[in-house]
């Protein structure tokens, strides 16, 4: 017995009702909902079979998808109601069900301008094909009359609806077409048409038998016609006929474009009109590349088909080459060109050129089958001497390399000992150049692009490799299969640490009363997408520009604003549309007038039909698509998400691509974003700070690599760099994640202030990644390991933010922030790419929210600004000198009874004990110091001043 299923709006969905669905607003990018037909209603994975799996409640769904035209071709489609058909499903989370809708043939709509004014009304005539990329035409199984009987009674039975090419419509909704000799069902592959008497045979009954149609633009005649045309030409009484009107079809009228009477029980009839499933497809292909016999079949596939790409059109018929012993010695012929009908040869001067087929022509990757155990032992042992990296050991690429390369010696009958794995390119047997057995490591940016290009397009790997645009084909799938291993690894690795997951507990109907009840789904609905109250406190809607709305949808990318209205969020999501807004919304916001007129007489139109039709042009159109977005979308180097200029800077120098909230860039014409440069850029020209471009707080380069590379990288995010208060440079990431750093102008990020205030401790902790000392490191949030953050950065770990909570009594001295929706203190997080993050709701540092400002933007303007208002950048700095050199001192006069032999190298100050000053002086007794304040107060008593010496600290 079936549970019923509800939606959040209490409406029930059935088997084979059409509905919205879609992720939550994040996970699908803003694109509008999905239009799918449910199939069946499924249990958990892990429920059991057969009967007992009935009581469980529903937790997926299988759903046959449509597409929007938008979807699969870049043309615009004016009719946003239209939609295509496919025979394609996929298996999704009940929960992702937003509402109900209904998608009907266009032959079963009457009035199809009534039908396109009803909400939630879709319709189709074509089928898409997502894996031969066609579309093919969808019409009735009732339409179709030139099969035999029996077949056709079987389609009709099944199947509503039967998909063929466009070509083939009219000959299938033709009458039935018999053989005039055998009476039999004549296949317009195989059949030719009397020009004369139209009658119909099969090629292999006319006598003698037709092996090939006539050639277009020429006609056939049967032999009795043939016979009577000469009797006619012999007795001179030729008779032309007189032209005949076009022969009648009985395909589907098309429709008119008049106005039926509306007929509110036909609509009713017509969305809720029966539709015949065979294995839950209504529909299934009957075109050019059937064989009719094999419908009969209930297990025949029903998929589209195309023609097989064989014979001499795809396939060159290579003729032998010509004899080389023939010719002059030391020369042989070798093909360089091909074509359908001819083949070229030249003489080439090479001896080396295999003959195509033969044995030296296969190139011989492993022959360890054939070994003896002795000697497979022998080269496991060989294998072990080659490296010491256990990583190494367990790659694919260098394993497959040695297992040739010891081939190779052993077909040679070398010794296995002689085998190095020194030299890491091979010769290729082809190409006959030498190229890397293994691929280039994958940089950061190539890494996060490959994931995000699989996360939208899955193993589609072509589409991915349009996304990786700097590895080639077969790059990307080696790496494919490598990506996918690791992750298996991963999940095997914390299953065998932590041990397997626990499974979710499935709930039972306990009684009947609860079955009948029934399930009520869509409980996480886009509840996420929708904005209650606008960060701005004068709300505008991206499409229509109203500031009247009850609810705010958040917009898809490319708009003004990030928010829509109530009708535009509507009508975006379920019709992918808005340019519709502006009529609906004055249709649904009438004059007061108006209203009074409404509300006086319900029923009663607003304002009478116009006696004259208005005229259209073609160009306008009554639900026009919304318009392709002209701005240039830009992949930004920090998020690897793409967006439009202005949003998205560009240098104009060193090409650089990252968010402007994220490198505090503050356009001095906003008009033309695409003249912005970067600091470093503008620094060229100026020179206000140092022209060395290194971070001080990074491990430094050296002079050979300074040379070599005077700048940071344009790839990257770490070229993105910030002056100092020392006039320096610092990489705005290590100065945003560095928490005693402080900016004297949060909103530009420039000056960087506070790097003396950093401890001793994370100036001399060596870092775990490049195991260098030099530098500033940084914690791992999750994890004792310390790192420079621009390690950390090129390693791949993970940089954002996170939100914490903050109790009321303390929310007076602690500063909070509002990002998203989330408000608390917000903390910069810097973890280990080893650890799980799946758990924490992190921010990137180019997450924007409402405003369009950045995470890292509100971070660093709500805990990174400096106290600009209470004193000037230089007493700031000074009074920071201040409090260091006053702690030290305590920390110098507290230890001033500490052994010689613990005490802190460096001269000291014999009177006030400390040891920081700007001059050292000796007194008579070398290892005596005074420091410059007691030096010159002693020089006030003594005329003994020039019998010191000065040492500079």
């Amino acid at each position: 017995m079936a549970h019923p299923v509800f939606l959040k709006n209490g409406d029930q969905v059935k088997v084979n009702d059409h509905v919205y669905c879609s992720p939550s607003w994040e996970a699908r990018d803003g694109t509008p909902y999905s239009i799918a037909r449910i199939m069946e209603f499924l249990p958990p994975e892990d429920a059991p079979k057969g009967p007992e799996g009935r009581n469980y409640l529903y937790t997926r769904v299988r759903l046959a998808w449509y597409y929007r035209p938008s979807d699969v071709s870049d043309r615009t489609v004016a009719d946003s109601r239209l939609l295509l058909a496919a025979i394609y499903s996929e298996v999704c989370d009940i929960n992702q069900l937003r509402g109900k809708c209904y998608v009907v043939h266009r032959d079963k709509i009457s009035d199809l301008a009534g039908w396109k004014k009803r909400p939630d009304r879709f319709y189709f005539n074509r089928l898409f094909d997502p894996y031969i990329k066609k579309e093919f035409e969808v019409i009735q199984s009732t339409d179709v009359r030139n099969i035999p009987d029996r077949i056709r009674e079987v389609l009709t039975s099944r199947y509503e609806y039967i998909v063929a090419e466009k070509e083939v419509v009219a000959d299938l909704t033709d009458n039935i077409r018999l053989c005039a000799t055998c009476n039999e069902w004549c296949p317009s592959a195989e059949t030719v048409q009397c020009d004369r008497c139209k009658k119909y045979f099969h090629m292999g009954c006319v006598q003698p038998p037709l092996h090939a149609k006539p050639s277009r633009g020429y006609g056939w005649t049967c032999a009795p016609c043939s016979r009577k045309h000469e009797e006619e030409v012999d007795s001179h009484e030729v008779r032309y006929p007189t032209p005949s009107a076009p022969r009648k079809s009985n395909a589907p009228p098309a429709r008119g474009r008049g106005r039926p009477r509306k007929d509110r029980a036909q609509a009713e009839r017509e969305e809720n009109f029966p539709v015949k499933h065979f294995n839950m497809w209504p529909f299934r292909y009957f075109g050019q590349y059937t064989v009719a016999e094999d419908t009969l079949d209930s297990e025949d596939l029903i998929f589209p088909r195309t023609a097989t790409r064989q014979g001499p059109k795809y396939q060159a018929n290579v003729p032998p080459a010509p004899d080389p012993y023939n010719h002059p010695p030391g020369r042989r012929y070798a093909i360089i060109g091909a074509s359908i009908t001819k083949i070229t040869y030249e003489y080439l001067v090479s001896p080396d050129i295999d003959e195509r087929g033969g044995d030296n022509t296969v190139e011989v990757l492993g022959i360890i089958n054939s070994l003896t155990e002795a000697e497979v032992a022998e080269v496991e042992t060989c294998k072990r001497t080659l490296t010491d990296n256990k990583e190494l050991q367990t790659s694919v690429d260098w394993l497959t390399e040695v297992i040739r390369r010891f081939s190779d010696a052993a077909l040679a009958a070398r010794a296995f000992t002689a085998v190095n794995m020194k030299n890491t390119v091979r010769a290729d047997k082809w190409t006959k150049e030498e190229a890397p057995y293994r691929d280039e490591e994958w940089t950061r940016e190539e890494i996060i692009a490959f994931e995000d290009a699989i996360m939208h397009h899955n193993a589609e790997l072509r589409a991915v490799r349009d996304e990786v645009v700097t590895r080639t084909m077969p790059e990307v799938v080696r790496f494919y299969g490598h990506w996918k291993s690791q992750k298996l690894g991963e999940q095997h690795k914390r299953i065998k640490e932590s041990g397997e997951p626990p499974k979710p507990i499935r709930r039972r109907y306990r009684t009947e009363e609860e079955a009948s009840i029934g399930q009520h789904v869509g409980l996480s609905d886009d509840e996420s997408s929708i904005v209650a109250e606008p960060a701005s406190r004068t709300p505008t809607c991206g499409a229509c520009r109203t500031r009247d709305s009850p609810t705010w949808w958040k917009a898809p990318k490319g708009l003004s604003t990030s928010i829509l209205c109530d009708n535009c969020g509507t009508n975006w999501r379920k019709y992918a549309d808005l340019n519709l807004v502006r009529a609906s919304r004055e249709e649904s916001l009438p004059s007061a007038k108006s209203r009074a007129n409404n509300e006086k007489r319900e029923g009663t139109p607003l304002s009478g039909p116009s006696s004259k039709r208005t005229r259209t042009s073609a160009s306008v159109q009554s639900t026009p698509p919304p318009p392709p977005s002209t701005a240039p979308q830009i992949r930004c180097l920090a998020c690897t998400r793409t967006g439009p200029l202005g949003k998205v800077l560009k240098c104009q120098k060193c090409e650089v691509r990252v968010h402007a909230g994220s490198c505090g860039a503050i356009l001095l014409d906003p008009t033309k974003p695409e003249k912005w440069t970067c600091e470093l850029c503008d620094n060229e020209q100026t020179q206000e700070a140092s022209i060395n471009p290194d971070c001080v707080l990074c491990p430094r380069g050296r002079n050979e690599d300074r040379k070599r590379k005077p700048y940071p990288p344009a790839d990257t995010f770490l070229r993105i760099c910030k002056p100092t208060e020392q006039q320096c440079w610092a990489h705005v990431l290590c100065a945003a994640f560095s928490p005693e750093i402080t900016f004297a102008d949060a909103a530009r990020l420039r000056l960087v202030e506070g790097i003396n205030t950093i401890s001793n401790h994370r100036w001399s902790a060596k870092c775990a990644i490049c195991n260098t000392v030099q530098g500033a490191v940084i914690r791992c949030n999750d994890c004792n390991r310390e790192f420079h953050a621009s390690c950390a950065w090129k390693q791949g770990h993970r940089f954002g933010f996170e939100i914490q909570p903050v109790k009321s009594s303390r929310r007076d001295t602690t500063t909070t922030v509002t990002f998203k929706g989330e408000t608390g203190c917000m903390n910069a997080i810097v973890s280990c790419k080893d650890h799980d993050h799946s758990r924490r709701s992190i921010y990137d540092i180019c997450e924007t929210n409402e405003g369009g400002e950045t995470a890292l933007q509100v971070y660093v303007q709500a805990y990174k600004q400096a106290q600009v208002g209470q004193a000037h950048g230089l007493l700031r700095k000074a009074r920071r000198l201040d409090s260091i050199l006053h702690a030290r001192s305590e920390s110098a006069s507290s230890t001033a009874s500490t052994p010689p032999s613990i005490s802190a190298p460096g001269p000291e100050c014999n009177q006030c004990r400390t040891q920081f000053s700007p001059a050292f002086y000796t007194l008579s007794d070398p290892e005596t110091y005074l420091c410059h304040k007691c030096h010159f107060e002693a020089a006030e008593n003594t005329s003994s001043q020039s019998s010191m010496g000065m040492i500079v600290s």
